[in-house]
């Protein structure tokens, strides 16, 4: 009897919970193919040579099959809009059920509400995403204030943890992601993450040197206005003789006497 690769794979992963890896699927492979050679072999011992009717073997299975089929077989569970979808996770192929049946599993189970992230925690938890690993004064630093409680709320829910301590004064402790969040965020590795150059390291570490920068001002010129001259820079039409203040009051105080002599004469 022929093998029917797909039917097969799809009974497999229907048959378990748990994530099965592609390493897996062909070791099992290989090793139906093992016993059905032996099993084929003790036969032959006991039948005739001369008996022409002995079943077929089927041929091994390769990689390149097993990978080719999970791709089908992905790509119809979305196509199809089918009740459930077939993921690639970090621990390998899954079936899960689709988004929009998530609520009635989840009440047929009796399990409460999945907890939404909030925002804080959201930025955080890309912070260490992008970053890790990556220090509480790294973190706070880009959001520019305290991580304490968005970062709490995630090592809870497993999706950070400790990775070890930073080689800088003081050794601060760095953060970084779990198997946890990858499925939580639906993706096989860290690299499947999308690019962003808002949160790259290169980015933001050139980011964070300009802002420990003293601001530069923002001069006339910038705004489009015409250059203001400083002070030593302005034009002189004429040299201005120095004054003796105190010869001009004396003159100017004895400018009103002299007025009334006048006037009397």
């Amino acid at each position: 009897m022929e093998l029917d690769l797909k039917k097969t794979l799809e009974a497999l992963l229907l048959s378990t919970a748990e994530p099965i890896t592609l390493k897996d699927v062909v070791k099992l492979f290989t090793r139906y193919h093992q016993e059905m050679m032996e099993a084929a072999e003790a036969e032959d011992d006991e039948e005739s040579a001369e008996d022409e009717d002995s079943a077929e073997l089927p041929k091994a299975v390769t990689l390149a099959q097993i990978q080719e089929v999970l791709t089908v077989l992905t790509d119809e569970a979305e196509v199809e809009d089918k009740a459930y979808r077939l993921i690639e996770g970090p621990n390998g192929y899954q079936i899960v059920t689709a988004p929009q049946f998530a609520e009635f599993v989840r009440l047929l189970r009796g399990q409460p509400r999945p907890m939404k992230l909030s925002p804080a925690a959201m930025e955080t938890m890309s912070i260490v995403a992008y970053r890790q690993p990556v220090t509480r004064a790294e973190m706070e630093a880009i959001r520019g204030v305290s991580v304490d409680s968005a970062l709490n709320k995630l090592i809870e829910l497993e999706l950070v943890y400790v990775t070890g301590r930073a080689e800088l004064p003081g050794r601060p402790i760095q953060y970084g992601t779990t198997e946890k969040f990858l499925e939580f965020t639906g993706i096989k590795e860290l690299d499947e993450l999308p690019a962003s150059d808002v949160l790259s390291n290169h980015q933001i570490d050139d980011w964070m040197r300009r802002s420990d920068e003293p601001e530069e001002e923002i001069s006339d010129t910038d705004m489009g206005l015409s250059k203001e001259p400083k002070r030593d820079e302005l034009p002189l039409d004429e040299e201005f003789a120095e004054i003796d203040w105190q010869k001009e009051n004396a003159e100017s105080d004895a400018a009103p006497e002299n007025a009334e002599i006048e006037e009397e004469s």
